[in-house]
């Protein structure tokens, strides 16, 4: 029954949204026909979303298999689904029950503090409660005191992550209905400092002037397929025909082959696109019940995608300029003695492309650019620092691939590392450290309130 809550429930993302849907359209007290309405199209805007991201994975995994072949490159592939796939033979119930307990201390800070984000981007929940439980185990933790202070770890960084991001949140989207509920938070937020410092008077990506025989290119959808189109054409003839037909194409020629998944890339981008206005259309609504019934001023914490509709252009230059900066990252790796990560293709696509929406929205077109190359660099290194903490788990040639999974398993590691000695002194510390942080920003839960009564 656990495994059913935990694994087909709470673990399938388009469920957990829907339920948080349902029950706040039932706290408002909606008829029967908007209930269901309001669920379903909660729950269809996120199996829409998650359609387009296959798609597009689909499209990128034969893209880094033409780009492996063409240059050779051997190394460590960053993938969050791979590496928990692999740790959940051992670690399944561990992870399990902290992401249990994790989101219930994430309603009850939400619920008690100053920081209203209830996050609802369960597998990102999944791969943390993953990462969080591997830690502690391999540093000594086990039953109980594991399960409490993972939990309790979890719990504040699913509140933490929106609310640091809230304030760049706020500037992309223009409103405050919504939070970014997603562990590449440290990328977008390094984004959108880097933007600060470099973007003064820069244009916003979304104001590139084009010529009238070329405002085809305005079109969002128009503008992903032909760039796409164009890096699919390069890695395809760097990779070899011969290779492309035989081993991904199925015969088909390469260069049909190469523009038809150009445009599958941009049809998931699409895909992607319309399944966040319909998300969004269902979920702010629904979440009233939540704000205004159980936790006071909640907002929901969305996946990084639901970003992507304020700033097209930046998603396609955040994820080439992310990308960019993987490849050069790839160069200095060896050099400091870490092992070579290699560019994956899905972390600097969504990250890559928030980043760039961050960037642009605190920096123009220049914000855009080296906000996302930041990102790159951090999805880089990180991954290859993380790699020593993780035990065995470190040698399976895959690792976590979003930037707060780096921090969180690089810090929570070394501290581990250092006081496993004694571990109840490390659990007590914790403790009172969580009690203190909550009691110093509780006193201040009344000045929003304040602000929103002189309003």
């Amino acid at each position: 029954m656990i495994d059913i809550i935990m694994k087909d429930i709470l673990g399938t993302p388009a469920i957990l949204v829907g339920l948080f849907a349902l029950i706040g359209l039932l706290v408002q007290r909606k008829n029967s026909g908007d209930v269901v309405s309001g669920t379903l199209k909660t729950v269809m805007g996120f199996v829409i979303l998650g359609a387009g991201a296959n798609v597009l994975v689909q499209s990128l995994g034969q893209f880094s298999s033409m780009f492996n072949k063409a240059f050779e490159v051997d190394g460590v592939i960053p993938n969050n689904e791979a590496i928990v796939a692999l740790a959940q033979k051992s670690f399944g119930t561990e992870t399990a029950m902290i992401m249990l307990f994790g989101m219930i201390v994430n309603i009850l800070i939400a619920r008690f503090s100053p920081f209203k984000y209830i996050f609802l981007t369960g597998h990102h929940t999944m791969f943390m409660a993953c990462l969080i439980a591997v830690i502690l185990t391999t540093g000594g933790f086990s039953g109980i005191s594991l399960i409490i202070l993972g939990s309790i770890i979890l719990g504040a960084l699913m509140v933490l992550s929106p609310a640091m991001l809230q304030p760049f949140t706020r500037k992309v989207t223009g409103s405050d209905d919504f939070a970014i509920g997603h562990f590449g938070s440290i990328g977008y937020l390094t984004s959108a400092l880097v933007a600060k410092a470099v973007g003064k008077g820069s244009k916003s990506t979304e104001e590139i002037k084009v010529p009238k025989s070329l405002s085809f290119l305005r079109d969002t959808s128009v503008s992903v397929s032909l760039t796409m189109v164009i890096l699919f054409f390069v890695v395809a003839c760097a990779a070899g025909p011969a290779f492309v037909e035989s081993k991904l194409s199925g015969g088909q020629n390469f260069l049909v082959f190469a523009f038809m998944q150009g445009i599958t890339f941009a049809a998931g981008v699409y895909i992607i696109l319309a399944g966040v206005r319909m998300l969004l259309g269902e979920i702010v609504p629904a979440f009233k019940g939540i704000a205004d019934k159980i936790v006071p001023n909640a907002k929901p914490a969305l996946d990084c995608p639901a970003i992507f509709p304020f700033a097209g252009n930046a998603v396609i230059i955040g994820f080439l300029f992310s990308f960019i900066a993987g490849l050069v990252s790839m160069l200095f790796l060896p050099l400091l003695g870490l092992k070579v990560i290699v560019p994956g293709l899905v972390p600097h696509f969504f990250t890559g492309a928030a980043a760039g929406v961050f960037g642009n929205a605190n920096g123009g077109r220049r914000g855009a650019i080296f906000g996302s190359m930041a990102n790159g660099v951090i999805i880089s290194f990180l991954p290859a620092l993380l790699l020593p903490v993780l035990g065995s788990l470190g040698f399976q040639g895959t690792t976590f691939g979003d930037a707060d999974f780096g921090v969180v398993g690089i810090l929570l590691g070394n501290l581990v590392h250092i006081v496993k000695s004694n571990m109840t002194v490390f659990a007590a510390v914790i403790l009172i450290l969580g009690f203190l942080f909550f009691i110093s920003f509780k006193s201040k839960a009344a000045e929003p309130k304040k602000e929103t009564k002189s309003a």
